[in-house]
């Protein structure tokens, strides 16, 4: 494969002198500016080998390079070790953004390629900013897969299924005029963004790996609505329901022509989920702003809070089985390895009810494998579990009535007095996080010292986020908010479901992620400082107690985790069998010094 990847780089290098280029930006993206992608948009992934679902190519004339962030240093230098790409790890002083090192080695007049379909507005107008007083020029129209990538795979053809209102809790119609309010009254706008797609429409689909989307854009407008996507994933009862909602469908191959001929004065786009593309299309119509859809669907309503509290029962009870199962098999001297881990947690999951996929590829690493933050075990690095380490477990999954994420670190032997506090250091963090009090308008940044502070005070850290937002039956990740040390321009809202994850990852020895999903409530209000909001934990799984040092933890900390594995058994016992009962309640026992 090492081998393949030079022949692509340097098929890729001769297409560049072919079109008279001096680079090209390949990124991890596709028109819909999405997180995950389906395969027939893994670009980068073909041309460079890196599987991680973040990193960008640069190809120049002489160099290869791959940016991507801390979540994937570990695996990246794995994965591209012998193509001759050189790994450059992004977010780190030393390391140039992408922009600078190209400064750096290009000279006036050079041209850079990218493909405009492939990058936001918002980036697209930021390196052309960057590049411009160096006098290096932007190609958006370059495109070489096509060219280069002899056999793509097919944009997908899963159907289209619409999703219940007993479950969404709003209609569609509904939705797409609060949506069309907050277009700045322009009163028309389009839409790239798959999961707003499907949460505006109240449809979903499987066209990307553990996220219930459907390829597409959607034009809306109160005179009629247009969905482009594949018209095999459109069944006739499907294409009657849109129509119920004033939405008619057009296959994806139009939307180029129809922007490009469009007859309303001004179109309502989003600068950082829209492709550059389509700026270019419809030109001066183009009203660029924030999305009308991100705040809708980040803040959930009662239908789909309720959903997610019964889904986290079902996914709480499947985690029981599922730990019981591992910890049986070793007690057994079975030979249980990551592989085993992450399909025992699937089996589980899929017998619970409403149960449709999981929200991503479970992470299970052992020992130094848990420093890989968003490591996933394959035939070749699947480690067997023992008992002298740590095992650090994220997984989640999809159901009809909410999503999932939760990780939790356990030691199948006896923790190491620095395991423990390691542990209990991460875990402290979680516990401050959890319990804030903020007032309203706090952003993310503003709180995640908070889940910092005790690694900190220890000479640790941890480079990744600390949360991210959760989707509705739809993707694990979403915005707009999060909380991590960058800026984040939107404010922690009620009915916004976040994760809560401080880490710790110590290369060659272990990981350690606690990992539970908040949602954002009111605390309280008062006329001199207005209102206060607070977390609500809605995950429900005790934490390993033999990992937990109390001579480092107060006493409100002690209570906290008692006070949430007795909330944990009283939400579980009665949806389990008598041995899987004294499990939990095994698992849940008072914490004590």
């Amino acid at each position: 494969m090492k081998e393949e990847i030079k022949s692509r780089i340097e098929l890729l290098r001769n297409e560049i002198k072919r079109r008279g280029l001096n680079a090209i930006i390949i990124p991890q993206s596709d028109p819909h500016q999405s997180e995950y992608l389906a395969s027939h948009w893994q670009v980068r992934r073909y041309f460079s080998g890196f599987t991680g679902s973040a990193g960008t190519l640069v190809v120049t004339l002489s160099e290869a390079l791959l940016w991507t962030d801390s979540r994937y240093f570990l695996q990246a230098t794995q994965q591209l070790e012998g193509t001759g790409i050189i790994l450059m790890k992004d977010g780190l002083p030393a390391t140039p953004s992408i922009e600078n090192y190209l400064k750096s080695v290009l000279v006036r007049g050079n041209v850079i390629g990218v493909d405009g379909w492939l990058f936001s507005i918002n980036k697209v107008n930021s390196m052309i900013k960057t590049f411009k007083p160096a006098g290096i020029k932007l190609d958006t129209t370059v495109d070489v897969v096509d060219t280069l990538w002899k056999d793509r795979p097919s944009l997908p053809l899963n159907k289209i299924f619409e999703y219940d209102i007993k479950y969404a809790g709003k209609d569609a119609a509904v939705k797409i005029k609060e949506v069309l309010a907050r277009t700045s009254g322009v009163g028309v706008a389009f839409i790239s963004a798959l999961d707003e797609i499907a949460w505006t429409l109240n449809i979903r689909c499987n066209d990307v790996n553990c996220n219930p989307v459907a390829t597409g854009f959607l034009y809306l407008s109160s005179t009629g609505s247009v969905l482009f996507t594949m018209p095999e994933k459109v069944d006739d009862s499907v294409k009657a329901y849109l129509q119920s909602k004033g939405v008619k469908v057009l296959p994806y191959s139009e939307v180029a022509k129809f922007l490009s001929e469009v007859k309303e004065e001004e179109v309502y786009i989003d600068g950082e989920r829209s492709c550059y593309a389509v700026l270019q299309l419809l030109g001066d119509k183009a009203v660029i702003g924030n999305s009308p859809v991100a705040m809708l669907k980040s803040c959930k309503n009662e239908v789909e809070i309720q959903g997610t509290h019964d889904a986290m029962v079902r996914d709480g009870v499947a985690l029981v089985h599922a730990f019981r199962r591992i910890e049986a098999a070793m007690a057994e001297g079975k030979r249980l390895t990551e592989m085993c881990v992450a399909d025992i947690l699937q089996d589980e999951r899929s017998k619970q009810p409403l149960y449709f996929d999981l929200s991503f590829e479970t992470i299970a690493g052992y020992g130094p494998h848990g420093a890989i933050v968003h490591y996933e075990a394959d035939e070749e690095s699947n480690a067997v579990i023992g008992t002298d380490s740590l095992l650090l477990i994220d997984s989640g999954a999809q159901y009809l009535d909410g999503t999932t994420d939760i990780t939790r670190t356990i030691c199948l032997g006896t923790p190491t007095a620095e395991q423990r506090r390691d542990f209990t250091l991460v875990m402290k963090g979680h516990i401050a996080l959890g319990t804030a009090i903020f007032p309203e308008e706090t952003r993310g940044d503003q709180l995640d010292a908070l889940a910092r502070q005790f690694l900190w005070k220890n000479g640790l850290s941890y480079l990744h986020g600390t949360g991210h937002g959760v989707g509705h039956f739809l993707n694990v990740h979403e915005g707009p908010q999060s909380i991590r040390l960058n800026t984040v321009p939107y404010f922690m809202t009620p009915g916004m479901i976040t994760s809560n994850e401080p880490g710790l990852y110590l290369e060659g020895k272990y990981g350690i992620r606690c990992e539970n999903l908040v949602l954002t409530v009111p605390a309280f209000e008062n006329q001199e400082f207005g209102k206060f909001y607070k977390f609500e934990t809605l995950t429900l799984f005790p934490f390993d107690l033999k990992l937990f040092d109390t001579q480092i933890m107060t006493d409100e900390e002690i209570a906290w985790v008692n006070n949430y594995h007795k909330k944990v058994y009283a939400k579980l016992s009665s949806h389990l069998d008598e041995e899987s009962r004294a499990w939990l309640a095994e698992k849940t026992k008072t914490l004590t010094r």
